[in-house]
C-alpha cells in the first residue's frame, strides 16, 4: 500500500517570475546565551565577516543583537566575549521575505585570562545538546530542504549520513548501524512524541509521508549510538527535533504548492509590546484536492492533511512558558487486482497522530535553571478489508483498530557550578491508554479469531543524572545513568554511560563513548493472541523484559581546513535479551521486525551483534558550494532459539553515499536571483531476504518460504541517483522559491523481497521504489 501511495506523487505546477533589478536587504538579529546556563550574554561583540568597513554589534542587556539593511545572500558571523570562546557562524542564508532570527549559545572558557581570547571555532556538524559526545549530528533546515530526494523531510535527509541507510521500497524508515527502523526514538522540543509519519503502522516509525514540515523546524540533532544518558527507551537512533520559534516582531506568511501538499504558514507577535509569537502551519494533499474537484479520478488517492503550531509565552517573573502541536490524519481506500485486471480484494485504510506539548522554564540563578513539561498523545490506526465471494459480491474479510494515547510528565534541573561542572538530572513518567483489536479469518484453522483484543493502559518511568567535566580546554568527559522502569512486567534497567572527548590539537579530535540501553517493544507485542489449532487462544507474552544493548564507539576527526573536515568511527553493540520465538526450530528475532505486530509465543533468549567502521569526509556550504561523502562497512548478525548464527534482515554489509550541490548567482546588477544544483548518488548493499520453497508454494497455491536458509542472501543492491534544481527570486517584499526534487533519477529497479505469483506460478519480486519528481512552489511574504 505504502508503495502506491509514493508511486502516486506526480508533478504538477510551474511557476516563474520576471523581476526588476533593485537594492534588497533584511533584517539580521538573534538573541546570544551561555551554553550551560542559558542566561543571556551582556556586551558580546558581533561581527559580519568580510565587511569593509566592518559590519558589527554587541548585544544588549537580553543578550539580543541586531543588523538592519544586510544585503540577501550569505553571511558569516563572528562572535567574541571575554572569558568565552569565540563563535563562527558560517553561511546563513539572507532572503527576502523572512528576518533571519538567531538563537545562539557560547561555551565559557575553563581558561580564566580576562585579557586572552580564546580562539576555537565550533565545529560545524557538532550538535546542539552539549551533553552528547560521539555519534551525532546536528542539522539543519537548509540541509533538509537542499539534499537531493530529501522531500524536504528529516529521516530522508539523515540517510545520507554515515551509519544510516534507507528503506529501498520508498518508506523514509532508517536502519541504522543493521539495527531495525522500529528502534528510532522521534522527541520534539525535549518531548518524546508519536511517530510523526502519516499511514504509518502500529509499533513502527517511519513511514510514507513525514508530517512534520521542515518551514517549522530549526537545527536539531540526531544520534546514532552510544547515547547521552538522558535518551531512553532507544535502541538504535533518536531524533531531537526543535522546532523553530515565530517571528515577535514582524508578522510574516509563506505559501507553498506542491506535489506532497498544499501548505500555508503565519507567525508574527501577538503584540509590539509583548516578546512572545506563534507561528502555524497547515498542508493538505494536493492529490486530495485535485480528486474532490473531480480533476483527477484513479484508484488510490492518498489523502492526508496535517497541522502544527507553536507559541511561545515569556513573563517578567516565572520563566518562559512555549506550547507546541502537531497533528495528522490520513486515508486511502484502493483495490487489489490479478494479472487480468479483476479485482480481488479492497482495502479501506486510515492514521491519525497528534500531540501538544507545554515547556516552562524557571531560571532559578544566573547559572541554573527548571524546566518542566507536560504532554498529551495520541495516534493509531486501521482498515477494512474485503474480499469477493463466488458470486463476485465484496464480503467482509478481516478489520482492525489500534488506539493509543499518552500522558507525559517530566522534571529537569540543570546547574552550572562553574566552568568546568555542570550537572542534570531528569526524570519523566509516562501512562500509555490502548485500545486495540484485530479481526479476521484465518484460513488455516478455519475459523475467525482475534488477533489482538485489549484495553488497558502501561506506564514507563524513566530518570537520569549527567556530569559534564571539563578537566581542561581540550578535555571534556561526560558520564550519567539512565534508569527506566516498564510497568506491564515490572521489568526495570539501570543504564551507566559515558563520553570523553579530547581536542588532541585544533585539526584533531579523538571521542570515546559507552552506554547500555533497553527498549520496550510495542505494546501488541506482550498482548498479542496466539491462537492454537486446539481451538484455544493464549497470550504468551506479558512478562518479556526489556531487550538490551551495550554500546562502545571510538572516534577520531581531523580538520583539514576550517570548511573541510574528516572522520572515522569505529562501533560494536552488544545485544541481549532480545525477544525471540520460543520454539528450538524457530529464527524469528524481533530484532528483523519493523514494527509491533507479531502474533508469536516469545521469550528473551536471543542475542546479537552489530560492528562496523564509518568514513565520512564533508566539505561544508562554503563559497557557494558543499560536498559530503560517507561510507559505512559492517556486520549485523543474531542467534535466535534454533542456535544458528544469522544475518540479520538489515545487514546490508556496506553503504555508500555521495552528495553535492553549487549555487549560482544569476542576473546582473542588483538581480537578486539564485540557481541551486544538487545531486545525491548512493549505492547500499541488499536487504537479506527469506527465498521461497517453490514445489511446495505451487502445491499450496500461497507462498511458502524456505525457512531454513533465512537471511543466507542479499536480494539486489540498491542504486539510486537523486537530483534537485532550485530556483530563488529575491524581490523587495517577497522571495519565491522553485524547487524540483526527483528520486530515483535513473528509474533503477532493484529487487528488494522475493514471493510467489500465484497467476503465474513463478517467483515474483517487490522492486525499489521507481522514479518521483516532486514540484514545489514557495513564496514567502
Amino acid at each position: 500500500m505504502k508503495i502506491r501511495i509514493l508511486n502516486l506523487l506526480i508533478g504538477i505546477i510551474l511557476i516563474s517570475s520576471n523581476l526588476k533589478a533593485q537594492e534588497i536587504t533584511q533584517t539580521v538579529r538573534g538573541t546570544l546565551r551561555d551554553e550551560d546556563g542559558k542566561f543571556p550574554l551582556i556586551g558580546a561583540t558581533v561581527l559580519i565577516a568580510g565587511t569593509n568597513p566592518v559590519k558589527g554589534t554587541v548585544t544588549d542587556a537580553d543578550g539580543n543583537f541586531r543588523f538592519e539593511k544586510i544585503q540577501v545572500g550569505r553571511i558569516d558571523l563572528e562572535i567574541s566575549y571575554i572569558g568565552y570562546e569565540d563563535k563562527y557562524v558560517p553561511n546563513i542564508p539572507v532572503n527576502s521575505g523572512k528576518e533571519v532570527v538567531l538563537n545562539l549559545e557560547m561555551r565559557e572558557s575553563v581558561l580564566k585570562m580576562d585579557e586572552v581570547v580564546i580562539t576555537a571555532h565550533q565545529n560545524k556538524g557538532e550538535v546542539l545538546n552539549e551533553m552528547a559526545m560521539i555519534s551525532s549530528r546536528t542539522f539543519s533546515v537548509e540541509e533538509t530542504n537542499r539534499y537531493a530526494g530529501s522531500f524536504q523531510d528529516p529521516s530522508r535527509m539523515v540517510s545520507a549520513f554515515a551509519g544510516v541507510s534507507s528503506d529501498p521500497n520508498g518508506n523514509n524508515d532508517i536502519i541504522v548501524r543493521g539495527n531495525s527502523p522500529k528502534g528510532i526514538l522521534w522527541r520534539m522540543d525535549g518531548i518524546e512524541i508519536p511517530n510523526p509519519n502519516h499511514f504509518a503502522d502500529e509499533g513502527a516509525t517511519g513511514g510514507p509521508i513525514n508530517a512534520l514540515n521542515s518551514e517549522l523546524l530549526s537545527n536539531s540533532d540526531f544520534y546514532t549510538g552510544a547515547f547521552a544518558p538522558e535518551y531512553g527507551d532507544v535502541f538504535s537512533g533518536v531524533f531531537d527535533i526543535h522546532m523553530r520559534s515565530g517571528n515577535n516582531e514582524k508578522r510574516e506568511y509563506s505559501v507553498g504548492v506542491g506535489v506532497l501538499g498544499t501548505d500555508i504558514t503565519l507567525e508574527g507577535p501577538f503584540s509590539k509590546n509583548y516578546g512572545g509569537s506563534y507561528l502555524v502551519n497547515y498542508r493538505y494533499s494536493s492529490l486530495a484536492m485535485l480528486d474532490d474537484a473531480g480533476i483527477v479520478d484513479f484508484d488510490g488517492v492518498p489523502k492526508y492533511q496535517d497541522a502544527a503550531f507553536k507559541l511561545m509565552l515569556p513573563t517578567k517573573t516565572i520563566g518562559t512558558f512555549s506550547l507546541f502541536g502537531l497533528g495528522g490524519i490520513s486515508h486511502i481506500l484502493e483495490s487489489d487486482e490479478d494479472e487480468a485486471g479483476k479485482i480481488v480484494g479492497q482495502a479501506d485504510y486510515s492514521a491519525r497522530l497528534g500531540v501538544v506539548g507545554l515547556n516552562h522554564t524557571l531560571p532559578f540563578s544566573k547559572n541554573s535553571y527548571m524546566k518542566i513539561s507536560l504532554s498529551v498523545a495520541g495516534n493509531g490506526s486501521g482498515y477494512v478489508y474485503d474480499e469477493p465471494d463466488s458470486l463476485n459480491i465484496m464480503r467482509f474479510n478481516s478489520e482492525g483498530n489500534w488506539e493509543k494515547s499518552s500522558l507525559r510528565s517530566g522534571v529537569i534541573f540543570s546547574s552550572k557550578m562553574n566552568p568546568r561542572n555542570r550537572l542534570v538530572t531528569g526524570i519523566n513518567f509516562t501512562r500509555h491508554f490502548y485500545n486495540l483489536y484485530e479481526y479476521y479469518f484465518d484460513e488455516d484453522l478455519d475459523r475467525w479469531v482475534y488477533g489482538i483484543n485489549m484495553n488497558r493502559y502501561a506506564d514507563i518511568g524513566q530518570g537520569y543524572i549527567s556530569w559534564k567535566y571539563r578537566m581542561t580546554d581540550k578535555l571534556t568527559l561526560v558520564s550519567g545513568i539512565h534508569g527506566i522502569y516498564f510497568s506491564v512486567n515490572n521489568d526495570y534497567n539501570v543504564e551507566p554511560r559515558l563520553g570523553l572527548k579530547w581536542n588532541v590539537s585544533p585539526k584533531q579530535t579523538i571521542n570515546l563513548g559507552y552506554g547500555m540501553h533497553s527498549k520496550a517493544e510495542s505494546i501488541v507485542t506482550y498482548y498479542t493472541i496466539v491462537n492454537n489449532p486446539d481451538g484455544k487462544s493464549i497470550t504468551p507474552n506479558k512478562s518479556l523484559g526489556l531487550a538490551k544493548a551495550q554500546h562502545f564507539v571510538l572516534g577520531y576527526e581531523y580538520r583539514f581546513t576550517k570548511n573541510l573536515n574528516s572522520k572515522i568511527e569505529l562501533y560494536y553493540q552488544d545485544l541481549y535479551n532480545i525477544p525471540v520465538e520460543d520454539l528450538d526450530t524457530s529464527s524469528f528475532t524481533m530484532l528483523n521486525s519493523d514494527e509491533g505486530y507479531i502474533n508469536k509465543a516469545l521469550i528473551n533468549k536471543g542475542k546479537g551483534y552489530n560492528y562496523g567502521i564509518e568514513f565520512t569526509l564533508e566539505r561544508y556550504f562554503a563559497n557557494r558550494y558543499y560536498f559530503l561523502l560517507t561510507s559505512s562497512i559492517y556486520d549485523s548478525k543474531y542467534k535466535a532459539l534454533d542456535g544458528v548464527l544469522r544475518n540479520t534482515k538489515y545487514n546490508g554489509n556496506y553503504a555508500f553515499n555521495f552528495l553535492a550541490g553549487k549555487e549560482f548567482s544569476l542576473g546582473t546588477g542588483k538581480s537578486k536571483k539564485v540557481l541551486g544544483l544538487n545531486i545525491k548518488v548512493f549505492y547500499n548493499g541488499g536487504r537479506r531476504y527469506i527465498p521461497i520453497n517453490l514445489e511446495e508454494s505451487r502445491n499450496e497455491g500461497k507462498t511458502v518460504y524456505d525457512y531454513s536458509r533465512a537471511w543466507n542472501d542479499r536480494i539486489d543492491d540498491i542504486f539510486q541517483m537523486n537530483l534537485s534544481i532550485s530556483y530563488r527570486i529575491n524581490r523587495l517584499k517577497a522571495g519565491h522559491e522553485l524547487i524540483l526534487d526527483i528520486s530515483n533519477l535513473t528509474g533503477a529497479q532493484g529487487k528488494t523481497w522475493e514471493y510467489y505469483n500465484k497467476y503465474t506460478h513463478e517467483p515474483d519480486y517487490d522492486r525499489q521504489l521507481f522514479m518521483i519528481p516532486n514540484i514545489m512552489y514557495r513564496v514567502h511574504f
